[in-house]
């Protein structure tokens, strides 16, 4: 007779020593069905980022792992924030492929609402990942996302899973992938074409991992212009920045900015970023870029993307894939990332339960 089991995974003081042996085989799941999906280990955990992530002192972070017949086939991991959104959970599914049809992400889900709940949590996110490929298959039903109304098909087994255990589309998210290093012709004649269209208005301040004095309240501002998932700024201040910062530097990240000065105010108007991080140095991951509104729409921000992606072949050559996720709404952003190579990797969903709707 086969055994199920799930619990909760003890983190280990260090990954050498047996005391390590299943916190990696955790990790090793994870790995596996991230090939599956994308058919890359490109964005799975490292047993080091999984690591520095379960000691992360803004975010409290637990693994539930289930077992068959002993063996780990599975996982769950549930963030749940420190600081703010305290309401709030996020978790991340992983089922083996080959242990998938025997209700084990159903059973881990259950177990990870569970755990949730105890907590005092009300709100909990899941994500799911559909490569470009399964997109291409005609759907006879969709969910629209409650965000936007972007479509997601049914016939996916993820986006069904979420939905049949009571998750809401919140909103679904365009994936690409850019490979490095950008052409210099390509980056030279795009950042010429910029200029051209803001008549060399502004220009191009570049940094890494500590943002200089001068310009710290200027991000702060663009920061603030963020909306969070509930359409409210979010708090931020200078001291939240350095934070941040010290943060990023003591897990080994590093992050690469080009920012946008506006030459008639001094002031900077856009800014751009990208994360490198410790274990990883083959890929970087595309982050926040914001543009004042009223400097929307004179290639401000195609010119600083072209800057930061330039900056991070110079300091990180060994990076050859740039990942950047992107509403389907934002068509001004997707059409730049098309210019500067983006190719769509799939999308991915946000699916919501609020636990005050159902009680």
């Amino acid at each position: 007779m086969t055994e199920i089991t799930i619990e909760q995974l003890r983190v280990p003081d260090a990954l050498d020593g047996d005391s390590a042996t299943e916190f990696l085989q955790a990790v090793e799941v994870s790995r596996k069905v991230r090939v599956n999906t994308w058919g890359n280990d490109e964005l799975a955990y490292t047993a080091e980022e999984l690591f520095q992530l379960c000691h992360d002192p803004y975010e409290w972070y637990v693994v539930l792992v289930v077992r068959l017949d002993g063996a780990i086939v599975g996982r769950a991991g549930i963030a749940l924030p420190l600081d703010d959104n305290t309401d709030l959970a996020h978790v991340t599914l992983d089922v083996l492929p080959a242990a998938e049809g025997r209700g084990l992400g159903r059973k881990l889900l259950e177990a990870a609402e569970l755990f949730v709940r105890g907590e005092n949590r009300r709100i909990v996110v899941v994500e799911t990942n559909h490569p470009a490929a399964d997109l291409r298959v005609e759907a006879p039903e969709h969910v629209a996302a409650t965000r936007d109304g972007s479509l997601m098909p049914l016939s996916s087994r993820e986006a069904l899973f979420a939905h049949n255990a009571g998750y809401v589309l919140e909103q679904v998210e365009q994936f690409g992938a850019c490979a490095l290093p950008l052409p210099p012709s390509l980056g030279g004649r795009l950042k010429d074409r910029a200029i051209a269209a803001h008549s060399s208005a502004y220009a191009v301040h570049r940094w890494m991992d500590t943002c200089p004095e001068k310009w710290a309240q200027d991000i702060v501002r663009l920061e603030q212009s963020i909306s969070d998932d509930d359409g409210a700024p979010e708090a931020w201040d200078v001291a939240k920045l350095r934070e941040a910062e010290e943060l990023s530097a003591l897990t080994g990240r590093h992050t690469l900015v080009s920012a946008a000065e506006c030459l008639e105010t001094g002031a900077l108007v856009a800014f751009t970023s990208i994360s490198v991080l410790k274990h990883r140095d083959d890929v970087a991951f595309q982050d926040d870029t914001v543009v004042d509104s009223q400097h929307r729409g004179k290639d401000v921000g195609l010119h600083i993307k072209v800057e930061n992606m330039e900056q991070l072949t110079r300091e990180f050559p060994q990076v050859k894939t740039l990942y950047t996720w992107n509403s389907p709404d934002n068509t001004y952003m997707l059409s730049v990332n098309a210019q500067l190579g983006f190719v769509s990797a799939g999308v991915t969903g946000q699916w919501r339960k609020d636990f005050n709707a159902i009680d």
